[in-house]
């Protein structure tokens, strides 16, 4: 997942971007208004951390561009200002979420990862597919109660298929969400990591294939079409 972080002041931006990396996320930082809507011009982001108190357009006028040109990106507003008034003019004007500093690691990431599930249309951190679970808040993928063991990387498309589920995704999507649009390699390592993963799920499903492939478009993850088996039909097998 990938993260906008606006924020001037340098220690409370190294903070942030500490707290979410160390637990997996990608952020980009924009120490000021005009750079944060720079960035929002040419990434996709999950999410966008927004301070109020900025040093050349505030918070409130970024909010307000943000969701005139109907960018939906969630937007959680990490403010020293702590009065109702300033509360409730945020979230009427389309914050999805305000915190207050000084703020708890802990908090800021369950709100982000809140957040993010609910943009996507989850209500659970732990998202089902047939046997499989994926569980966005722990970062892992279970089935049958099995972990699977995967990579950072091929978690992370598993992750973004999960939160999209349903949706085609090109394969541009997976290496934004993989590397955040930086030193990003060739397209075909999206096929490989897809190619893991099926090998992965089919050995603890007893051949179940939940990566479709929509030719010309990219992969779309759904349900198996085939009847999935239970564990003791596996252990039978």
């Amino acid at each position: 997942m990938r993260l906008l972080v606006v924020e001037d002041e340098n220690n409370i931006a190294k903070r942030i971007e500490l707290t979410c990396t160390s637990d997996g996320l990608i952020c980009h930082l924009a120490e000021n208004g005009s750079e944060a809507l720079e960035m929002l011009k040419f990434y996709d982001y999950d999410a966008v951390i927004l301070d109020l108190m900025l040093p050349d357009i505030d918070g409130f006028e970024i909010l307000s561009r943000i969701r005139a040109i109907r960018n939906s990106t969630p937007v959680i507003i990490l403010s020293g200002l702590t009065s109702t008034d300033d509360k409730v003019k945020c979230l009427s004007m389309g914050a999805d979420d305000y915190l207050t500093k000084p703020f708890s690691k802990v908090e800021l990431l369950a709100r982000i990862y809140a957040i993010i599930r609910r943009s996507s249309g989850h209500f659970s951190s732990i998202i089902k597919v047939g046997p499989m679970e994926v569980d966005i808040r722990q970062r892992c993928v279970k089935i049958y109660d099995m972990e699977m063991p995967l990579t950072s990387k091929e978690y992370s498309v598993l992750e973004l298929l999960a939160l999209k589920k349903g949706s085609v995704l090109p394969k541009e999507a997976f290496l934004n969400h993989i590397y955040g649009g930086m030193d990003e390699p060739e397209l075909k390592i999206v096929d490989v990591f897809i190619c893991k993963l099926r090998k992965k799920i089919a050995d603890l499903t007893g051949g179940l294939n939940f990566i479709e492939t929509i030719w010309g478009r990219g992969y779309t993850l759904r349900d198996a079409e085939n009847e999935t088996p239970t564990i003791e039909e596996l252990k039978v097998g």
